[in-house]
């Protein structure tokens, strides 16, 4: 990101990653809808997670913010915001693209969602509750692309759920060394009465993320050229993630595991057999 570009000054930007899937392996043509399409939803999640804003303020400025995407939608150009820099390629790509904005406020509910979980240090009551806040987390962003691959059909749609919700779900497994100290709680808590040793619950919700992502896999047939190639990366960086936090026999309360340059070519290799 630009350091000269305005931000809304409770929410400081100090990651700024490029985003997977506008890389070389993406149709160059969708390049600039995709990326728009991440740097509106990275910027929410600055506001929702970043910084040290209290709630209320995160809140107030998530409202703004989804002000200025109404706007966008309505081909409509408005100057009182900092976020240009992000509305003006999104406003090109909704109208060019005929993007679905219902899915974009979608990702709204969820950053609005977070922000008054956190706030109150609340969890998430069972594993079904938590894909229902994949379904606003996550899953737009994977229909968003489908529609610009021109992909509609029901089973595309129902494998690309899948996929977004267990890539959402690994993200969140892998990561509870960092989540819970900031008063993020996402292990259900219905499994978690059930299931009290802190590994044994990881690894029964790894496996179901893997079940889930296994079934969604199929998809990479669905979509030709360089982006199924994109997306069977995506799929085996998921499910690598899996093999690191199994490979920390799923002590992820207390480590975060990542991925190394030499798991790429394993990824690369795993694709090429899907």
């Amino acid at each position: 990101m630009n350091p000269s570009t305005p931000t809304p000054p409770h929410t400081p930007i100090t990651h700024y990653e490029n985003f997977p899937v506008a890389s070389w392996l993406c149709p160059a043509h969708l390049r600039t809808p995709i990326a728009a399409i991440y740097h509106f939803a990275r910027t929410a999640d600055d506001i929702a997670d970043e910084g040290d804003a209290r709630a209320k303020q995160r809140l107030a400025d998530l409202a703004a913010y989804r002000q200025a995407l109404e706007e966008a939608c309505q081909n409509q150009t408005s100057t009182a915001h900092p976020w240009s820099h992000v509305f003006t390629p999104l406003q090109a790509a909704i109208q060019q693209h005929q993007l679905p904005c219902q899915l974009l406020h979608d990702l709204l509910d969820a950053f609005e969602q977070d922000v008054r979980k956190t706030a109150n240090r609340e969890g998430y009551k069972s594993h079904d509750d938590l894909l229902a806040y994949c379904k606003l987390s996550a899953n737009p962003v994977g229909r968003l692309l489908l529609h610009l691959y021109g992909v509609t059909d029901a089973q595309a749609l129902e494998r690309s759920d899948a996929i977004c919700s267990a890539l959402q779900l690994i993200n969140f497994w892998q990561d509870l060394s960092v989540d819970i100290p900031r008063h993020r709680y996402y292990r259900p808590q219905a499994e978690a009465m059930q299931i009290q040793n802190a590994a044994k619950l990881v690894e029964f919700l790894v496996r179901k993320a893997k079940v889930m992502m296994l079934s969604g896999a199929p998809l990479v047939h669905q979509i030709s050229g360089r982006a199924g190639w994109e997306l069977r990366m995506v799929v085996q960086g998921g499910l690598r993630i899996v093999d690191r936090i199994e490979s920390l026999q799923f002590g992820t309360h207390t480590q975060r595991p990542v991925l190394r340059w030499w798991d790429f070519p394993i990824m690369l290799w795993r694709s090429l057999w899907m």
